[in-house]
């Protein structure tokens, strides 16, 4: 089973910074990209940030100039950089990642069991 285990989360104020780490383990044969994604009470779950395995990335508008997704290929963890934070980014992250564990299998989502980001006034 492949486990995706997220970490970083915190209390900051408006304007700081954090830094969210999602690391992989079990039997991955590869990983094709892995994002980050969150949820804030009431609302429905959203896209934040994503990254393939050629590092090219993609972010919400809302995070456009503010976040940074990286990957070490070598750890198998993903990272969510997150500066200048708003009250607006308080949310639940989770860690998502598309993977197979040998060649011939489907490519499949596993997902983190998040980490609580809460941004203060």
């Amino acid at each position: 089973q492949v486990r995706l285990v997220e970490s970083g989360g915190d209390l900051v104020q408006a304007g700081g910074s954090l830094r969210l780490s999602c690391a992989a383990s079990g039997r991955i044969f590869s990983i094709k990209d892995m994002a980050w994604y969150r949820q804030a009470p009431g609302k429905q779950r959203e896209s934040v940030a994503e990254i393939r395995s050629s590092h090219s990335t993609n972010y919400a508008d809302s995070v456009k100039g503010r976040f940074t997704i990286s990957w070490d290929n070598a750890k198998n963890t993903v990272y969510l950089q997150m500066n200048s934070l708003k009250p607006e980014d308080t949310a639940v992250y989770y860690c998502n990642a598309q993977v197979r564990q040998n060649y011939y299998d489907n490519w499949f989502i596993v997902w983190g069991q998040g980490t609580q980001v809460t941004v203060s006034s």
